[in-house]
């Protein structure tokens, strides 16, 4: 087989000189040439020691005989950009950065590549990417910071800001928490969305065996990223694409870790992104499906009590897996040329538990401390719910894992709000009472971008008379930190004149989790039967009057006119 770099040496003479002119050896022309695509930069911590990474990478590559060349796409932090609307530009950096490795990849073509990133935005955009390129492609992941002072992690920050904002601790209290909160470079420690979509990474098939949510500062992440980076050379080699790899099976292997884990909401805009560029369809109902009756085993925030440098420690994805195997399909492949049921029993005999059970010891801890045995679940009903009717005919998800049980069947009051800054204000001056729903709407795909109401799911939160008597109700998106009775991508959103956008301060909203139900049941505090609860909102309906677009130029606007609905990905149609 005859490498597709050296075919297009054949078709561009430019290419030996300008090689050589940006630091390539003669000899390293004629070798495997592997695309090392990373997001390095110094924009947050997920990304500034991607770098370190890179080289790893590259040695590894360099010593399978080829040679790794560096590109980068930085991405932003969803931290960074909460509070104002920087984060706004989140949900499309993701497509945007698929785009540009797309583009490195394409506009001159390579054997291989390795995709390195970390975070809520930029993994889902490299697997998206490789699978849109589709050249012999593995990934390797970030890692997680560590926990700070007495095991603070970042998504308390919002809690202690919210205590802060109420009076209920001090300016000197909360400065320290921020102070510690980040004590070193890795993805936000806890299972959000940077970590949930490592952990997809793997259970996809497309990274080395038990490499998943290592600690960023460990070495054992740096030996894997080595690793990785000859693995990618035999993958060239062998010309195995992510296409031969990746299944509906695998997305199905996928989704059943994601309920084991009590993935973030977020996984619901992005794995049936990344399934499309697959050529695979997969949405909400998808998940609602493979989700009931899936056994819930993670003891890690925010959810659970521990850090999620400790799910490394407990034997991270191969654990899970053991755990859920009777519920996995054991026969698709991986970038190691295996299967998985073979990588697994390697797992078992070449040291791996070993290792793992030994960090846990230096914590004091044992495995079912943190990943739980199967017959010992917390849940055996998945971790996220779709919830459908008249206010979400398409659907929304709710990850009833984090929601009191109080408000898994609840008539709630409507207090709707047309962003979350007003939303926000209304909750930390007490306007919201208990038996209320907070709805914020037109924080859409096409609304604004499709930020997250991370600050608003805080202060509900951390108000323990507000967090078991009220829901959150919205077509934004929720941080993978979150947790209360949050219920999010409404679907159609307020921008498209969905039913969000119809309902008035007093409707009554039923919402149901058992019986998978979010619904208008009443008109300004009076039950009504549904019949006369949709000839009002089609009366509404003849009335509404749309919002005026919010973005009228730049990369928004594309977005808002492109985006599909949150429950089918959120992405970027091509027409």
């Amino acid at each position: 087989m005859k490498l597709k770099s050296q075919k297009l040496r054949e078709i561009a003479p430019e290419l030996d000189p300008l090689r050589l002119g940006s630091g390539w050896k003669l000899e390293d022309l004629g070798k495997v040439q592997i695309l090392v695509e990373s997001t390095f930069g110094d924009s947050h911590p997920g990304s500034v020691h991607l770098l370190e990474l890179v080289e790893k990478a590259r040695e590894g590559i360099k010593k399978a005989g080829g040679y790794g060349a560096r590109y980068f796409t930085t991405d932003i932090c969803d931290g960074e950009s909460q509070g104002h609307d920087g984060i706004n530009y989140s949900l499309v950096s993701r497509d945007m950065i698929a785009n540009m490795i797309e583009i490195h990849a394409n506009a001159t073509p390579f054997d291989g590549g390795v995709f390195i990133a970390s975070c809520d935005k930029g993994m889902p955009a490299h697997l998206m990417g490789l699978a849109r390129v589709n050249i012999p492609s593995i990934m390797i992941t970030g890692g997680v910071m560590d926990a700070g002072p007495d095991l603070l992690t970042l998504e308390q920050i919002g809690m202690y800001s919210a205590m802060y904002e109420r009076g209920e601790i001090t300016k000197e209290k909360l400065d320290y928490y921020k102070h510690h909160a980040c004590p070193s470079c890795g993805a936000c420690s806890f299972m959000g969305t940077a970590s949930t979509m490592q952990i997809m990474a793997e259970a996809l098939g497309l990274m080395l065996p038990g490499s998943a949510l290592m600690p960023a500062t460990s070495p054992d992440l740096r030996e894997v990223a080595e690793k990785a980076g000859e693995q990618a050379v035999w993958l060239a080699e062998h010309d195995l694409k992510p296409k031969d790899i990746v299944t509906l099976k695998s997305f199905e292997n996928a989704i059943m870790v994601h309920a084991a884990i009590s993935g973030s909401t977020n996984s619901l805009l992005h794995l049936p992104a990344i399934a499309k560029e697959f050529g695979i369809q997969i949405d909400s109902d998808t998940f609602d499906r493979l989700h009931r009756g899936a056994h819930y085993l993670l003891d890690i925030r925010p959810a659970g009590r521990w850090p999620a440098q400790y799910f490394y420690y407990a034997g991270g994805v191969p654990r899970i897996m053991e755990e859920i195997k009777s519920m996995l399909h054991l026969d698709v492949m991986t970038v190691t040329g295996k299967t998985l049921g073979e990588n697994l029993e390697d797992l078992k005999k070449n040291g791996f538990y070993d290792k793992c059970d030994a960090y846990l010891k230096k914590v004091h801890l044992q495995r079912e401390d943190v990943i739980r045995s199967f017959d010992h679940a917390f849940g055996n009903d998945g971790s996220i719910a779709i919830l459908k009717g008249n206010l979400a005919p398409e659907g929304a998800v709710v990850k009833h894992t984090v929601v009191p049980k109080e408000m898994f069947e609840a008539v709630l009051t409507a207090r709707p709000f047309d962003c979350e800054e007003d939303a926000i204000h209304a909750v930390l001056t007490h306007q919201i009472k208990p038996h209320d729903a907070v709805l914020i709407r037109y924080e859409g795909p096409k609304g604004s971008g499709m930020p997250e109401m991370f600050y608003t799911t805080e202060a509900i939160a951390s108000d323990p008379e507000l967090g078991a008597s009220i829901a959150l109700i919205t077509d934004g998106r929720f941080s993978g930190a979150s947790k209360g009775p949050a219920i999010g991508h409404v679907s159609p959103e307020a921008a498209e004149g969905g039913p969000i956008a119809l309902v008035e301060e007093g409707d009554l909203i039923e919402v149901n989790i058992p019986k998978r139900l979010l619904q208008i049941v009443g008109i300004h505090g009076k039950r009504m039967s549904m019949e006369e609860v949709e000839a009002e909102l089609e009366k509404r309906r003849k009335n509404y009057v749309p919002h005026p677009v919010k973005y009228k130029s730049g990369v928004l606007k594309l977005f808002s006119e492109r985006a599909v609905s949150p429950m089918k990905g959120g992405y970027m149609k091509e027409e």
